[in-house]
């Protein structure tokens, strides 16, 4: 990663030409002013200088692409920020590929930040101050500010907790039902992306001849991994409920 210091070649650490800011943002589809503004928050590392020029690598454009690519998958500015902050500012550009693929193949997309009105149009229903709580608590939504300032964020299962307003089941049944799925969820993640990392991430990226194509296609083949774990995982628990439903039947 390039750094304020004066430049004292034609390339850049990573071997590419070095870059404007305007070019900078081209190549990262976002605006010269939007990419100002990343910077000014601290997102990116400072820029190399020539006299009173701005220039930057291949490592800024990754961490643009990178924060462009969480933002589509539903993180905000400020969780973004948190995550950078812990990235080492020499990472190089197929280090960052890698922990793009990570970070996002396993993240579905969803609204932005939407107002009460919104978040009820998103939902097809009106929502009453109590349906919303029971909805944060679920974990199917988060919320920021307060009064007219008051925003709203559906993440992914918004829609199932919503149709299960309409059913006829204790809020406390869900709240319960809902805390055993976050414990069980959380302990299986874990655990899967352990293995994950360890077969099959680390070993691509101690390969020697590792690229950034690599990276790209471990983006592709983590997403198609993603669909399959969530498939088996589906396919799984109705296996282990059939058999205990056999087991109460047989005990009867």
């Amino acid at each position: 990663m390039s750094t304020a210091a004066d430049l004292s070649a034609d390339q850049s650490p990573s071997g590419e030409e070095w870059l404007t800011v305007d070019q900078l943002s081209a190549a990262a589809g976002l605006t010269t002013r939007t990419t100002r503004y990343y910077a000014s928050l601290g997102l990116l590392p400072p820029p190399a200088k020539r006299g009173r020029m701005a220039w930057y690598d291949q490592g800024h454009l990754a961490r643009l692409q990178m924060i462009r690519a969480l933002q589509d998958h539903g993180f905000t500015l400020q969780a973004i920020e948190r995550y950078l902050a812990s990235v080492p500012a020499d990472a190089d550009v197929e280090d960052l590929a890698v922990q793009r693929a990570m970070l996002t193949s396993w993240t579905i997309a969803g609204p932005g930040d939407l107002s009460r009105r919104q978040l009820e149009k998103y939902a097809d229903r009106r929502l009453t101050d109590e349906e919303v709580a029971v909805i944060e608590e679920l974990g199917m939504l988060r919320r920021t500010g307060s009064g007219k300032s008051e925003r709203f964020t559906p993440v992914h299962g918004f829609e199932v907790a919503v149709q299960l307003l309409d059913l006829d089941v204790p809020v406390s049944g869900m709240r319960k039902a809902g805390e055993a799925m976050s414990r069980h969820m959380t302990a299986l993640a874990e655990e899967l992306t352990e293995i994950l990392h360890d077969e099959v991430v680390e070993p691509i990226r101690r390969s020697p001849h590792f690229s950034l194509d690599d990276a790209e296609h471990l983006e592709s083949t983590v997403a198609d991994l993603r669909r399959l774990t969530i498939e088996a995982i589906v396919s799984a628990f109705q296996r282990s409920a059939n058999a205990v439903i056999a087991r109460s039947l047989r005990r009867r």
